[in-house]
């Protein structure tokens, strides 16, 4: 669209402003403080998204051009709280994929009922050992360091005038351009782990591709952002596929589970081993299935990879690196 403004012509869509990295810091950091009540109270979505909003604020970290050893004690704090809200959500999904059974009642009551009283009790020590280990006033004393440091790093982009009125390739930031790299690696690696688990159904090398998958997505999530350019496509099949895998390898867990009851079963019967076998032949065929849906969508997965791993940002990186 062009508009007259006396003897000129502006385009208005080449007029966009430029997010700062205090911005996209600040976004991201109040997505992780809102659910830190719901954390306390035991809600099970808030925790999850206590635990996504951690590894979208990890993802940003290292372009925030932050002193090494400030960047390095916040990633070390977040990978922490990463792993240790994990710990807790795995066995929370693997609780609601048990209630997912007696509600289908495609296996008997119980059997699996026995599995889900052994997550159960594990569920409720993790999220003991968490609570004690990771307070939620711990989290939010993170929060308010990470809240002050978005107003330092405000008060620097404002004393260096560092918003442009018009986004240009040749007046983009080193932090933006390390972004399109990181975007550029992530795709590399998705790519290669695709490759390399094939066509067969093997769990491990499937979890390699979830996670960089996963990975993928939040890396391309940071990039519109911070850019203002719709990538709404590329991100549905990418959560597509992270969901496709996630499911699948959420049932091997439970696999895993069932097979560690049977084996502790006292004293041995003969009927609720057969019972156990049969939820693990429900489940397997269940993976089978996502495995099927996930060889469809590999496909789209890869052409992605292969675009952004072979875009114009690939091509600055590898000069870069033959020029050093």
């Amino acid at each position: 669209m062009r508009t007259p403004l006396g003897a000129y012509t502006i385009r208005i869509d080449s007029i966009m402003p430029v997010i700062r990295r205090s911005e996209l810091l600040k976004a991201r950091l109040d997505r992780f403080s809102r659910v830190l009540q719901g954390v306390e109270n035991g809600d099970i979505t808030a925790l999850h998204r206590a635990r996504v909003a951690s590894r979208r604020l990890r993802e940003l970290l290292p372009v925030l051009q932050l002193d090494h050893d400030v960047a390095a004690k916040l990633n070390r704090r977040l990978r922490r709280v990463t792993a240790r809200l994990g710990t807790v959500r795995e066995l929370d999904v693997l609780l609601l994929l048990i209630d997912e059974l007696h509600v289908s009642r495609r296996v008997r009551t119980g059997p699996i009922a026995r599995v889900g009283v052994a997550i159960s009790k594990q569920r409720d020590d993790a999220r003991k050992r968490l609570f004690h280990q990771m307070p939620v006033d711990e989290l939010r004393r993170m929060a308010r360091k990470l809240d002050r440091l978005v107003d330092e790093m405000g008060k620097l982009e404002d004393a260096a005038g560092t918003r442009p009125r018009r986004r240009t390739d040749t007046a983009k930031s080193g932090w933006r351009w390390a972004i399109d790299a990181r975007v550029a690696k992530r795709a590399s690696r998705l790519r290669t782990t695709i490759n390399e688990a094939g066509a067969v159904y093997l769990p491990e090398r499937l979890h390699e591709v979830r996670l960089a998958i996963k990975k993928m997505r939040y890396a391309v999530e940071l990039a519109a952002d911070a850019s203002g350019a719709k990538r709404e496509p590329d991100l549905r099949a990418l959560t597509r596929g992270q969901e496709i895998l996630g499911r699948m390898l959420d049932l091997q867990m439970l696999i895993d589970r069932v097979r560690d009851v049977q084996a502790a079963l006292t004293p041995p019967s003969l009927g609720v081993w057969r019972d156990l076998d049969a939820v693990v032949e429900s489940l397997d065929d269940d993976c089978r299935r996502l495995h099927a849906r996930y060889m469809r969508a590999r496909v789209a997965l890869l052409a992605i990879a292969d675009r952004y791993a072979r875009g114009p940002v690939a091509e600055k990186v590898a000069t870069s690196l033959r020029v050093s």
